[in-house]
């Protein structure tokens, strides 16, 4: 007979501080005023009325010098040029795949925009054409960048540098994306023996760290394996560390997941979810990053 965990109920403490005092996000509701100085201009998630700047989501204002937006809280991915994301193909079509990508639209990877295996560079021909299920098919998971966007708001795909790529072995975990912090790279090799991609999309990639970088295989040779316990345990931790942050609403970058990964060691991978160890998970860890801010 398997066994049951039981809770009781208990109460619960009054939450610590997320931010620094006087750092605190401003939030605001749809018809939120956001300001009524005409020397602002109009970004994403606001309009003009009565020479008011009004917020037409609900999210967190962001000010660029004089460009107001609203970033919305829980929205699909809205892709920029340059951004890290992990993908699903879902069809194979004429010069092209189709991604998932968690935005509005499939995204697409065009024939052109990727490594060939070996890495030439050289014109697509019709028996490369013919052999594009060879090189990804449906539901492959792959990393790549975003290389421009259509007009209608569509994404569009490259891989060919040779750290893009299709993804072998580990575990996929999908979060919203406003809670993946942009960040200068967002390939991190942590130092707890995982290595993990955060998308940009909110699609996160966790696995174990290659031993050896293989540029030569032009992103498609998928290293099939056993992977040891070891590291299986290793990225099924992280997999819940990153769980218990978006519980709590907490950024995610290479910092966070790692002070959570370290307060998270003294107890079992299958606790980490119980409502009361996350949160003393969580409290430890952000009280690490209030204190390495300060």
């Amino acid at each position: 007979m398997a066994a049951v965990s039981m809770r009781l109920p208990q109460v619960r403490g009054p939450p610590g501080p997320s931010v620094p005092r006087g750092t605190e996000k401003h939030l605001v509701a749809p018809g939120d005023i956001i300001t009524t100085d005409t020397g602002y201009m109009r970004g994403h998630g606001t309009y003009v009325e009565d020479d008011k700047l009004i917020a037409s989501v609900a999210g967190v204002v962001e000010r660029v010098n004089k460009l107001v937006c609203v970033r919305a809280l829980k929205a699909r991915y809205n892709g920029e040029v340059g951004d890290i994301v992990v993908g699903r193909i879902t069809e194979v079509q004429q010069k092209r795949w189709k991604v998932e990508t968690n935005s509005r639209l499939d995204s697409v990877l065009l024939l052109s925009s990727i490594n060939l295996p070996g890495g030439e560079l050289r014109r697509r021909s019709a028996e490369d054409e013919l052999a594009m299920r060879d090189y990804l098919q449906e539901g492959d998971l792959i990393s790549a960048e975003v290389q421009s966007i259509f007009s209608d708001g569509a994404v569009s795909l490259h891989t060919r540098s040779l750290k893009y790529g299709k993804l072998a072995q580990g575990v996929l975990v999908q979060v919203s994306p406003s809670l993946v912090k942009r960040q200068k790279t967002h390939f991190h090799d942590l130092p707890c023996g995982a290595s993990v991609i955060l998308g940009n999309n909110g699609f996160i990639w966790i696995y174990p760290t290659p031993e050896q970088k293989e540029e030569e295989a032009g992103g498609f040779t998928t290293n099939l394996e056993p992977v040891p316990l070891s590291d299986r345990e290793v990225i099924s931790r992280l997999r819940n560390c990153i769980v218990a942050l978006v519980t709590h609403k907490m950024m995610l970058f290479d910092t966070s997941i790692l002070y959570c990964y370290e307060a998270s060691l003294p107890h079992q991978i299958k606790d980490i979810l119980k409502p009361e160890v996350m949160e003393e998970i969580i409290l430890e860890a952000r009280q690490r990053l209030l204190d390495l801010e300060g």
